[in-house]
């Protein structure tokens, strides 16, 4: 008698695993794509486009081209890298079309928890502050959230992967699809920039 193969479940697969089952056709696969991904490609153009309908609409261009493109992905590259290459560009599109005015500090909107939101934000709060250290703090984030959005959309998408998504330089650069040099550049342009906006802050 013939032994039943046995199909592992979806989320015990690796991307690169998940990807070529999506490659062959199965919907299966494309739905466990956007399991993965749906929540952090969201998160991450909402902190570039601080408005949620249009980050919402990106997310979505975002995995229609993904899903449309997916047998351009060669698996030699980290898949996540490449999704998300995908939505820097398309953000990166919008923003040059439409300048956008604040990136908050308060964490992503998608977070439904208290903790969820601190590991999302860009912390400038100290639990030991009085409550007018506080209210220096929080004058101090606003005045980051208007230094972050006058970076160009090319330092800004660089600093917000380095410090918020913590992604590493490599990444960032197939990310954005630039040089490593030219990565290390922007970010270093980019602090240099924010620490001017903020010196008279300070």
């Amino acid at each position: 008698m013939p032994v039943a193969r046995v199909t592992p479940p979806l989320e015990s697969l690796s991307d690169a695993a998940v990807v070529a089952l999506a490659q062959t056709g199965a919907e299966p696969a494309y739905r466990e794509i956007l399991t993965r991904y749906e929540r952090p490609v969201f998160s991450l153009i909402f902190r570039m486009v601080r408005d949620r309908e249009t980050a919402e609409d990106l997310a979505q261009e975002t995995f229609i081209k993904v899903l449309n493109n997916l047998d351009r992905y060669s698996p030699e590259f980290k898949f996540s890298s490449w999704l998300f290459k995908i939505a820097n560009n398309l953000t990166i599109d919008h923003l040059r079309r439409r300048r956008i005015d604040t990136i908050s500090i308060e964490g992503a909107p998608d977070a439904v928890t208290v903790e969820s939101a601190r590991a999302t934000s860009i912390a400038v709060v100290s639990q030991d502050q009085s409550p007018l250290e506080e209210l220096e703090s929080r004058e101090l984030g606003t005045a980051i959230e208007a230094a972050i959005a006058g970076l160009r959309p090319e330092y800004r998408a660089c600093i917000l992967l380095r410090h918020v998504e913590d992604r590493s330089y490599e990444e960032i650069a197939e990310i954005v699809k630039l040089p490593l040099g030219t990565v290390k550049t922007y970010i270093h342009r980019a602090r240099h920039e924010l620490r001017a906006a903020l010196g008279e802050v300070r």
